[in-house]
């Protein structure tokens, strides 16, 4: 049944899919596919990052958080700004909800400097968050004032992560509008694959970049909440389907945790834990790593392999 359907989500998307990608095209994601450059204006300016997806549930904001905490870990300085404003959810991703005195809608209306709104990290100095307001609507944000903050801490940080809210409205537009790139994030099933495949085609045709007649921003996929026992069955769509669907390179996989849950209840990136005993932590640090030009093996695509207990009480 899957098969069908991935037909005709090809046909109806016109997507053109990666001919040549097999096996070992998907092991391995090479660094050729990530071009490591300066900032728009010039040597020395930070690099602004959207993470984005269309669809809403599919792991942004759980993706903002640690991404940008295995940058700031790597020595990178790093701001996320959440604009998902009215419902504001990174501060708690990092457990920085109480620590909120100014937010970003403050900033843009005058209110408060941008950087008494920046809130430090206690457990890393390189990494800051610039958090959404609670009890504004997304009708408070420009582009004039967008962009003026973005200019601001380009010129303080190696890396601006704008988390986006979910849709293709307002506050999705004004994310990934100044983006240089864009980490598109994407569930293993058809709507989600499907809006993702919408919002690739707004990154490529309604940014600044697209408006200014430069080269477009630069996406990449992020596989999230994958269960490759799922797929064995058939009953979820495959690293090559999706990837073949979009046609972006491939960043990184990260596979279905409940650590996902956990960390965020703790406020603690889920990139914070063991690598060793959590694959999630160590899927999110291999996709940063490919992300700053690393060529690292993809890992977490086969069914684990059940042991002779397992087998025998199955």
């Amino acid at each position: 049944m899957l098969n069908g359907v991935r037909g005709a989500m090809r046909s109806s998307c016109g997507l053109t899919g990666l001919a040549g990608l097999g096996r070992v095209g998907l092991a391995r994601v090479h660094a050729a596919a990530r071009k490591v450059k300066g900032g728009d204006g010039g040597e020395g300016e930070g690099r602004v990052v959207v993470v984005t997806s269309g669809k809403g549930g599919v792991g942004k904001t759980t993706t903002s958080a640690s991404m940008a905490y295995r940058l700031a870990e790597l020595g990178h300085k790093t701001v996320a700004i959440d604009f998902d404003i009215g419902l504001r959810n990174l501060d708690l991703h990092l457990g920085m909800e109480r620590r909120v005195v100014f937010d970003f809608v403050n900033v843009l209306q005058g209110e408060a400097e941008l950087r008494q709104a920046l809130i430090k990290d206690r457990r890393n100095d390189n990494l800051y968050v610039l958090a959404a307001s609670q009890t504004r609507d997304k009708t408070a944000l420009t582009l004039e004032g967008v962009e003026k903050v973005i200019n601001q801490l380009k010129q303080q940080f190696d890396y601006v992560l704008c988390d986006s809210p979910a849709g293709i409205e307002s506050g999705a537009h004004h994310a990934m509008y100044f983006a240089d790139e864009a980490i598109v994030c994407t569930n293993p099933e058809l709507s989600s694959v499907r809006d993702s495949d919408k919002m690739i085609g707004l990154l490529a045709s309604k940014s600044k970049r697209a408006a200014d007649g430069r080269e477009p921003i630069d996406a990449y996929l992020l596989i999230t909440r994958y269960e490759p026992e799922r797929v064995a069955d058939a009953n979820m769509l495959s690293v090559s389907d999706i990837s073949e669907m979009l046609g972006i390179p491939l960043l990184g996989v990260i596979p279905n945790s409940e650590a996902v849950l956990t960390s965020t209840n703790l406020g603690q990136p889920v990139v914070m834990q063991d690598p060793n005993e959590v694959d999630c932590s160590g899927a999110f640090r291999d996709f940063v790593d490919r992300f700053l030009g690393k060529d690292i093996p993809l890992r977490f695509l086969e069914p684990k392999k059940k042991g002779f207990l397992s087998k025998l009480f199955s």
